[in-house]
């Protein structure tokens, strides 16, 4: 099936043509009918099997078809992150070029007056953080009475970061008779309480729950922590050139210290993560992009939404508390129907948030141990041989590594 099958209007059409995607991915073909039918879509998909043209294509299409009321917020997207924000706002560009409707974005860390000014001359989709948006409420900079298409990305992540109050603020303030589109990666009891509160009988659909999707080759290189810094100089020199690999931490300060170290050895890096300015972390995505850049260094900051073409490895430097944190980093590769790579570097410390993560998906990843790298524990062979360990609850486990160290 093509995107043409699905009933978009020809403006989209050619603007998807143009962008270089010939067939929707699964969650496009299986929310896109039900979205242009006007009703509410529950989408629960990992990042990486292209959401955004989901809610995006169905908004546009909508709002071109329904009467023009220029000035006036029509189609709002509330997201978790700036980096998500600016995604998604580029994408509606990109996608609405040949539609008389004007995307705009409004997110924290940029002076509120330009934002204040822009808004003024009105915008028919706003893309936003919670945060930033509820300033302009408050202060009356902004009005969303006529919203008719509301779509929240990440709703799992939005209420991770607690942004709960501020969600069902801006809710109250749009009208009840509209459209509502929500897209989770995960559905927990707090994203299921806010779909019963503000849907309406809404279409699920949900793909690749809970796994790394298709397309990812994924490894697990157990290695004593001190070397891993060699490892990844090593693993970085035997991949073909040209690629792009982005680098995950689990601290701001390994980040900021990882890409130090590349960039002492000659290796063209650079980092993005919470300590920096939001222009330093845009410079730092748009160098990554236009490929000024081989390694981006990151924490969880880039690990959801983020659609950068071509990252062809990723590799988890840190293995991350959250096992669905990993789902998410390496979710950045293997980008729609191409193929990546993603690698975690694994000490001693880190076994049992492995064992996490393979529980969550429900498979094991497979172990390889990098020549001139073999780790000095012995530990890890007990636990990989149990299978029986992915039934061990977390406090046993805890009580076993405890024990462990204490002999």
């Amino acid at each position: 099936m093509t995107f043409a099958d699905l009933g978009l209007r020809s403006e989209l059409l050619e603007a998807v043509r143009e962008s270089g995607y010939e067939r929707p991915t699964q969650i496009q073909l299986e929310a896109i009918p039900p979205a242009l039918a006007g009703q509410d879509v529950i989408g629960c998909a990992q990042t990486g099997t292209g959401k955004t043209a989901a809610f995006v294509l169905p908004m546009l299409h909508h709002l071109a078809d329904s009467p023009e009321r220029h000035g006036n917020v029509r189609g709002l997207i509330l997201v978790p992150t700036r980096e998500l924000a600016q995604q998604i706002e580029r994408a509606a560009g990109t996608y609405g070029s040949r539609l008389s409707i004007e995307p705009m974005l409004v997110y924290g860390g940029m002076p509120i007056a330009a934002q204040i000014k822009d808004l003024k001359w009105g915008c028919d989709v706003l893309v936003a953080t919670p945060g930033r948006l509820i300033d302009h409420l408050n202060r009356g900079t902004v009005n969303l009475s006529s919203v008719e298409v509301l779509v929240l990305d990440e709703a799992d992540r939005m209420l991770d970061m607690g942004f709960i109050d501020d969600v069902r603020s801006i809710v109250r303030a749009i009208p009840k008779d509209r459209q509502t589109m929500l897209f989770s990666a995960t559905m927990d009891n707090r994203v299921l309480s806010l779909i019963h509160e503000m849907m309406r009988e809404p279409v699920q659909i949900q793909v690749g729950f809970q796994t790394s999707a298709e397309g990812i080759t994924e490894a697990i290189h157990p290695v004593d922590y001190p070397n891993k810094y060699a490892l990844l100089i090593h693993l970085l020199e035997s991949w073909p050139e040209g690629g792009q690999v982005l680098v995950f931490t689990r601290m701001k300060s390994t980040a900021a210290y990882v890409c130090d170290f590349l960039k002492g050895r000659g290796i063209a890096a650079d980092d993005l993560h919470g300590d920096k300015a939001q222009s330093d972390r845009t410079k730092s995505l748009e160098r990554f992009r236009s490929k000024d850049i081989q390694v981006l260094v990151a924490t969880n900051v880039a690990a959801r939404g983020l659609d950068i073409v071509g990252v062809t490895h990723v590799v988890n430097f840190d293995v991350p508390d959250d096992p669905k944190d990993y789902v998410h980093r390496v979710g950045r590769t293997a980008r729609g129907e191409l193929t990546g790579d993603a690698v975690t570097l694994m000490s001693t410390h880190e076994i049992l948030l492995v064992k996490d993560i393979e529980r969550l998906m429900d498979k094991r990843v497979p172990r390889r141990v990098i020549e001139g790298f073999e780790p000095a524990f012995q530990d890890n062979a007990a636990i990989e041989a149990a299978d029986g360990a992915l039934a061990v609850d977390k406090a046993d486990r805890s009580r076993l590594s405890r024990g462990r160290r204490s002999r």
